[in-house]
């Protein structure tokens, strides 16, 4: 999702050239530099990844879409955040793959600000949206009486809605006022996509209160909904262990698993990243660390709820099914 080394600027930036320069008008994205053959391979690896996590999403939102079934809540959510994982491999995925196979690895300036407003934006309505369904299970499982009055379809389209538009508000002032800073060169970005801390760097002044509005609203975005999750999820075990009989409470934890998986990969690099900084001052890592919830996490996440749920696994054969009859 969106990075958070706004502290190790000063390492990916390899000197600061003097501010009478003139502008830089296209940045140079370094991504893996290797020998042409194994820049070939990373690029057939990282195109069969990329497939495989368009063609899975892909198959999850027909099933939620095509299937009465599925019709539910919990399904819609699941569809919903299928369809953000698409466009969110998408805003970074396919410029990676052109730079493997490019000379000069260049992306224009507006390019660049909005490679990154798009990562961060739909980075952050997943974040959101996956609160939303913690809250949902929380719903389902603690107030199972009051679930089908309160979780409405209304309600679930509103839910969505808010996701999106916060998500794409949420990071829009710091790339405007970003996007205003003078860059002066170097114009060299030693990372894989467009990130808040290399842009930094490369700025010709210092933008203290900038970095700490970032920092901040990265750090509101990351610990308030995975701390919200995780308070979701306590009651839920708490309610779960209440449950008499053992089919029940396996069969309320079974509901919850896919769930709780997809979070932990989710959160699991960034908390990682974020919260040990030594690892945070190796431009290496950082590389490696935004490949993994950028491309990894995305490709399982079909996986996870396809292999872990008989309602999803049979409207996954009747999809293929019917693709395969036309």
């Amino acid at each position: 999702m969106f990075l958070l080394y706004f502290q190790s600027t000063d390492q990916m930036n390899v000197s600061k050239q003097d501010s009478n320069f003139a502008s830089v008008s296209e940045f140079v994205l370094l991504g893996f530099s290797f020998e042409w053959q194994i820049q070939s391979l990373l690029f057939s690896l990282f195109t069969t990844t990329y497939i495989m996590t368009i063609t899975g999403n892909s198959a999850i939102l027909c099933a939620v879409w095509c299937d009465q079934r599925l019709h539910t809540p919990m399904y819609i959510f699941l569809g919903n955040f299928s369809f953000l994982e698409i466009w969110y491999v998408s805003s970074t995925v396919p410029k990676m793959l052109v730079n493997f196979l490019s000379e000069t690895k260049t992306i224009s300036f507006a390019g660049c600000f909005l490679q990154f407003y798009f990562f961060f934006s739909l980075g952050i309505s997943e974040s959101f949206l996956l609160s939303v369904m913690a809250f949902d299970r929380y719903l389902a499982i603690c107030r199972p009486l009051h679930y089908p009055n309160i979780m409405t379809g209304y309600l679930c389209a509103k839910l969505v809605t808010v996701c999106w538009i916060c998500g794409f508000l949420w990071f829009l002032t710091p790339v405007i006022v970003m996007s205003q800073m003078p860059f002066c060169g170097p114009n060299i970005i030693d990372h894989v996509v467009c990130d808040p801390g290399p842009l930094f760097a490369l700025a010709c002044s210092s933008a203290p209160r900038i970095q700490l509005l970032c920092y901040t609203l990265s750090s509101l975005i990351i610990f308030g909904n995975f701390f919200f999750i995780l308070g979701s999820y306590t009651l839920v075990v708490v309610a779960v262990l209440r449950v008499p009989s053992a089919t029940g409470r396996r069969k309320a934890f079974s509901t919850c698993g896919s769930h709780l998986a997809v979070v932990s990969l989710f959160y699991g690099s960034l908390m990682v990243m974020y919260v040990n900084p030594g690892v945070g001052h190796s431009a290496g890592m950082q590389k490696v660390a935004t490949l993994f919830y950028a491309m990894v996490t995305p490709l399982f996440n079909p996986l996870i709820y396809s292999l872990r749920n008989k309602d999803m696994k049979a409207a996954l054969r009747k999809v293929v099914g019917l693709s395969s009859i036309s």
